[in-house]
């Protein structure tokens, strides 16, 4: 496989217009990646070293996101909407190009893995012509019958076209199609719009081709990875079918699960063997958790880096920029963003850490905060090793704290405190006598009063 050229058209012009949304259907994300770029995805890891999409009119934002996950990617628009055939000949100009295989595809079936694929090119390389992936099916209802022969796919018969022996056909098409370099562009060019919508239908090229004794066969893959999404519950569908997937994924590379159904992962989520995940813990993009730590219930994760042997949470929020290294604790209701914490550094309560540098071993005391932001700009704070914060500390940024610094509780901190010095940074404790007695006296009067 290795040595056969691809070239893949991935069609991604709808308007969503069922999802009751503004924007393209694609654009829709699953497991915080939009549709088309599971599909971009699995094209890339299945070896499609050229990627061609069609896109709609006046989606500038959609060709940007297939350029950001895809800088290789050449977009194409199909400005009049006239069936699959005619959007796939959108990119005529890349078809001209020579490729081995031709696959087409559509932006809204997120669940298609890089080995299905590699098997329809697999049945490209054998000799195929044409090559439809397919499905079986309980309920077919809806669904492209496969007329199958002993001499392979003769014709995708649609249900309102089918007889009633055809229509009790369980084998169904799923809409991706693989053609051989060679072939592909006279197969779509033959296909005319003789139908009573005059559009140019994909599904077409089968026919076309056994009439001119191409070789055209079929390949199985799933219901489940070749379902299409045109609603929000389909879109709702194909999350859960991909978050039972990765749980299953990460369980067998020797993750714990405490409650799999409870946690939910990004598509790039990445967790190495001996990481213990509690009770109802969702990773946003952009996650790696070293071997050996532990995320705790209720904690919620994106863009960090989670060093071996650490703890997170519970109830802790790690954002962006967020790195700890090996042995780390952040407690409950930490919020750590845009921040290393070395080794052994801890920030167990009621704490808010931002754009920040922790030193090895330091200790960050309850209900301390980092003042990082102006109004206007945000500014730094580093703080050294072995470096203590006692409770309730306002450090504002900039700011730092040199290696052994020791902050009393309650201090609020402008000024650097230099190596193993002590910073108070809190007005002096007044005491009156029987002000207290006083003052309850006075405001119970002032209630009697009122009532």
């Amino acid at each position: 496989m290795t040595t056969r050229t691809c070239h893949s058209i991935v069609l991604a012009a709808g308007l969503g217009t069922r999802m009751k949304s503004d924007l393209p259907k694609v654009m829709h994300e699953i497991a915080g990646l939009p549709l088309v770029g599971h599909v971009l995805k699995a094209l890339a890891q299945a070896g499609s070293e050229r990627i061609s999409v069609v896109v709609g009119p006046q989606m500038p934002d959609l060709e940007a996101l297939v350029r950001e996950i895809t800088p290789s990617v050449n977009c194409y628009v199909q400005t009049d909407r006239l069936g699959t055939a005619h959007a796939a000949l959108a990119a005529k100009s890349s078809l001209e190009q020579p490729a081995d295989d031709v696959l087409v595809l559509f932006g809204d079936t997120p669940l298609v893995t890089p080995e299905t694929i590699s098997r329809v090119r697999d049945a490209l390389a054998n000799g195929a012509d044409v090559v439809v992936l397919g499905f079986e099916t309980s309920n077919p209802h809806g669904y492209g019958r496969l007329i199958l022969s002993d001499n392979g796919l003769q014709a995708i018969r649609e249900e309102k076209d089918a007889s009633e022996t055809e229509r009790n056909i369980t084998a169904c098409n799923s809409g991706i199609m693989g053609f051989s370099g060679e072939k592909a562009l006279s197969l779509l060019e033959a296909i005319g719009n003789s139908n009573a919508k005059g559009e140019y239908y994909l599904t077409d090229a089968v026919e076309i081709a056994n009439a001119h004794g191409l070789n055209v066969t079929a390949v199985m893959g799933t219901e489940a990875e070749t379902q299409g999404i045109n609603t929000r519950t389909q879109l709702a569908t194909c999350e859960a079918v991909f978050q039972q997937r990765r749980r299953e994924n990460i369980l067998d590379i020797g993750v714990t699960l405490l409650a799999p159904e409870t946690v939910f992962f990004a598509h790039d989520t990445e967790i190495e063997p001996d990481v213990v995940v509690e009770q109802n813990v969702v990773f946003g993009p952009g996650v790696t958790v070293k071997s050996g730590a532990r995320i705790r219930a209720f904690s919620h994760l994106e863009g960090a880096v989670v060093g071996a042997g650490s703890v997170v949470g519970p109830y802790a929020r790690l954002r962006p920029g967020t790195v700890l290294g090996a042995d780390t604790r952040v407690g409950n209701f930490v919020e750590v963003k845009n921040t290393t914490m070395g080794h052994g550094a801890k920030a167990n309560h009621l704490s808010y850490i931002g754009d920040a540098s922790v030193g090895s071993k330091s200790n960050i005391g309850a209900g301390t905060i980092t003042c990082n932001y102006d109004g206007f700009l945000k500014h730094r704070t580093d703080i050294g090793e072995s470096c203590f914060v006692g409770s309730n500390s306002t450090l504002v940024a900039p700011v730092r704290l040199d290696a052994g610094a020791f902050v009393a509780a309650g201090s609020t901190i402008t000024d650097t405190v230099p190596e193993d010095a002590m910073a108070f940074g809190r007005s002096r404790q007044s005491v009156k006598e029987g002000r207290a007695k006083e003052l309850r006296a006075r405001l119970k009067a002032a209630k009697d009063k009122k009532s």
